[in-house]
């Protein structure tokens, strides 16, 4: 199984907006691309909205067959592990296989001293063919990378053969994570990671690594963009390296998670791809709960009275709904409107701070930042907030498709 060149992972936290999300995808297409949707929900997801995996491809079915989709498209069984795995075996075809939890855990001498030795060849001054200079590989460094990421290539290893003796080899695409830590991944280190999967039998097709700079939930990248380029160059350097070196998928590419929103750089990745005729695979994840939020308030009335109560009950919640996001968001509660203030809100004032337009003078990415994490309180509402997404489907549609299409596929691909 093969994703296209360039996937999308599309995010639906109550699985309203399959139709509208694919519309995007499909605009994209008919300007050329060739883009596989992969409709994706997380454990936590299902956990807060009270909803099961088979809902995710319910969803991505019917989206499919209502617009009459012919291309490939995936759902993802995101960020899971050997606990909970079992439960997307029948419905995804997508795994992201999450082991940022063991980076830094211990392994044993035996794999350590197995790993080094299987390195002996790359040591000194290694060549990686497109990166401008050699990569020193020490014993040190060798020694470091088993410490840190040995046990999380062995994590990733476990949850690979169970799925592969579950599903069968050729019937999923496998994804590994490591991208919800504080510390990024260098090319060297992405390089050796590569290695230690392909030693250990796991045929990763899209690899997401913790990228330098801030990468948090629905706002813009932060940090330095010269730096970010030069790393992401090498990384794609480093995939075709691996490839060659370690046997791994001629397919395999960069996934960036927390993708959504990350205006700044999407031309430079747009363009990096481009240069070196390599895939993408970009999660938009909770972007599209926003838009749905954006589109009640637009909508008014009882609409924009549930967007009101849902900060209402975040901003005196928020300590709970941000601890599980603490590596992917950068609130400044002083920077956020009280309960009073935004209760006084038109429809266009709150769409407008919630909306991603840089340089709106609305726009506040605290407000954001707390509302993309809020979606539990909405899944408490049950019914109450379901009932006016599909009274306001037509708005709350047009919300999400624009923000898919004209925010992110036009900034990636230049459309």
């Amino acid at each position: 199984m093969e994703l296209e060149k360039i996937s999308f992972g599309l995010g639906d936290r109550f699985s309203h907006q399959g139709e509208a999300q694919l519309k995007a995808i499909m605009k994209a297409n008919d300007n050329g691309l060739k883009i596989s949707p992969v409709w994706n929900k997380s454990n936590r997801e299902h956990t807060y909205v009270h909803s099961v995996p088979g809902d995710v491809r319910n969803e991505a079915n019917a989206a499919v067959n209502a617009l009459g989709f012919q291309g490939k498209y995936f759902v993802d069984a995101d960020h899971i592990n050997l606990s909970n795995v079992a439960g997307y075996v029948d419905c995804s075809d997508f795994f992201t296989l999450d082991v940022a939890a063991f980076i830094g855990k211990e392994s044993t001498i035996d794999e350590v001293n197995a790993f080094l030795s299987s390195c002996e060849k790359y040591k000194g001054m290694l060549a990686v063919p497109g990166i401008a200079e050699p990569l020193l590989v020490s014993d040190d460094l060798l020694r470091m990378l088993a410490t840190r990421f040995l046990a999380a290539t062995q994590q990733a290893s476990e949850i690979y053969a169970y799925l592969k003796n579950a599903k069968g080899a050729r019937n999923f695409i496998t994804e590994v994570s490591m991208d919800e830590v504080e510390t990024p991944q260098t090319p060297i280190e992405l390089l050796f990671v590569l290695k230690m999967l392909a030693d250990k039998g796991v045929p990763v097709q899209t690899i997401a690594p913790k990228f330098t700079g801030r990468f948090n939930k629905g706002v813009d990248y932060r940090g330095d963009v010269d730096q970010f380029t030069k790393e992401f160059e090498e990384d794609l350097m480093v995939l075709d390296f691996a490839v060659k070196e370690f046997g791994l998928p001629a397919e395999i590419k960069l996934s960036v998670h927390s993708g959504s929103d990350k205006f700044s750089i999407y031309p430079i990745m747009g363009q990096l791809i481009t240069k070196y005729d390599k895939g993408l695979h970009v999660k938009t994840a909770g972007t599209t709960w926003l838009e749905e939020v954006i589109g009640l308030a637009v909508a008014g009335g009882e609409g924009l009275a549930l967007a009101k109560r849902i900060y209402s009950n975040s901003y005196n919640r928020s300590d709970e709904l941000c601890a599980p996001y603490a590596d992917v968001i950068d609130i400044e509660n002083n920077q956020l409107p009280s309960v009073e203030e935004v209760n006084t809100w038109s429809s266009q004032k709150y769409a407008n701070t919630l909306r991603h337009i840089p340089g709106h003078p609305d726009y506040n990415a605290n407000f954001r930042q707390l509302i993309h994490v809020a979606y539990k309180v909405a899944a408490e509402m049950g019914e109450t907030y379901t009932d006016l997404l599909e009274k306001y489907a037509d708005i709350v549609g047009q919300c999400v498709e624009e923000n898919i299409y004209d925010r992110h596929l036009k900034r990636l691909f230049n459309l």
